[in-house]
This record gives structure tokens, sequence and C-alpha cells, in this order.
């Protein structure tokens, strides 16, 4: 599936009312809702509530709902896969069939380890940096030019395998401030998706030097 569109850097800015494809990555099922591979479905998680939607099954291997940023405004679908991490190209592309939407429209949010835990950095295009969801939307889209949101939690400590780190719960001490940073990564999706990418990079980047 190959799907072309204008920049992704001015989508939302200023621009009228759009449907936005909001996805979470992450992994199915209880023993991984709470793990670091999982933070992306915890924005989604917040963005629905924050909207007072619900999620529910759709055909296109995922959960799906939907509501308006504010009335009149740009709607947002709300979805988190219900495939594995590995294999996430499946369902987002068939939701982007579904709804058509084009990849500027697509919002990915997902765990960054090259990120520091609490910090978060906004992008479109360029490479997946290894995370096999995202090479998975890449290849099923064929383009990588889509909007992420890449919310950190760092790099695990000693030798521990990175492999290992993604699919384990965070610590006690991140525990406590993880709520802060998923609203903070809803935030962000909001202001992306009304702003454009560069006012939201402009609000949420950390300050040079940190």
């Amino acid at each position: 599936m190959t799907v072309q569109g204008t920049s992704p850097a001015a989508a939302g800015s200023g621009s009228a009312p759009a449907t936005w494809l909001v996805v979470g990555l992450g992994n199915p099922g209880p023993d991984y809702a709470r793990t670091r591979h999982n933070v992306g479905q915890m924005v989604v998680d917040e963005l629905a509530g924050r909207f007072g939607t619900g999620l529910t099954a759709h055909k296109a291997g995922a959960a799906v709902g939907t509501a308006h940023v504010r009335p009149g405004g740009h709607k947002l679908i709300l979805a988190k896969p219900a495939s594995y991490m590995n294999v996430s190209g499946r369902p987002v592309g068939a939701l982007a069939r579904f709804y058509s939407i084009r990849p500027q429209h697509l919002i990915v949010v997902h765990d960054e380890l090259d990120i520091p835990f609490d910090t978060l950095r906004l992008k479109t295009g360029g490479g997946e940096g290894g995370h096999n969801g995202l090479k998975s939307i890449s290849q099923v889209l064929g383009t990588r030019d889509y909007p992420r949101v890449r919310v950190g939690i760092g790099r695990p400590p000693g030798r521990q395998p990175a492999a290992d780190y993604v699919l384990r719960p965070f610590s006690a001490a991140e525990r406590e401030l993880l709520p802060l940073h998923v609203d903070r990564a809803a935030d962000a999706v909001v202001e992306l998706v009304e702003s454009g990418l560069e006012k939201a990079q402009q609000r949420f980047h950390p300050a040079p030097g940190r």
C-alpha cells in the first residue's frame, strides 16, 4: 500500500477540520499492558478517557474509537492494534484504507529507547531507530513520511538486553511519574493536530542541553 499526500509539517496548522488516525503501538493482552513497549497504547487510552469515547473491536484488527478535539474541530480516530508489535503495519494499513487516511494525518505514538524517560520528541519521517512496529508500518504504507510522537523510556541499565527491557513494567520510581508522562504525550498529540508539527515541537521538546 503506497499512499502520498502533502507535507505532514503543514498539516494541522491553520487547516480546516480534518480526520486524523492516532495509533498507539503495543502488544495485546494483560501480560503486556503495563510494559514499557505499550506506552503508546497508554497514551491512546488517556485520549479516549479525556474525550469520553470507548474503544471497540474493528474488523481491521484494532480497538477503535472516535472523538473530536473540540465541537466542529478535527476528528480523531483512536486506535490500538490487536496484533503484536512486529506486525503493526497490517492493522494500521487496513485502518488507513478503511478511513481514507493519508500519511500526513496518521500519528503513531510509540516508545523510544533513545530518549530519556519523561521526555518527548516529535518528528515526521526519517528512520525507525530499530523499532519493529515502525518498520512494519513503513513497509505496509510504502512510506516513512508520517508524524510520530516518541515517548521516551530510556535505555536499559547495565547489560540488560533492550528486547527484555521494553517488555518489562516500568520501575517503581517511573510509575510515580508515568501518569504525567502519558498525559503530556496526549497533550502533544492534540497540539500536533491543532497547531502543526513545528509548534508542537517548540512546546514539547526539552530545552537545549537537557
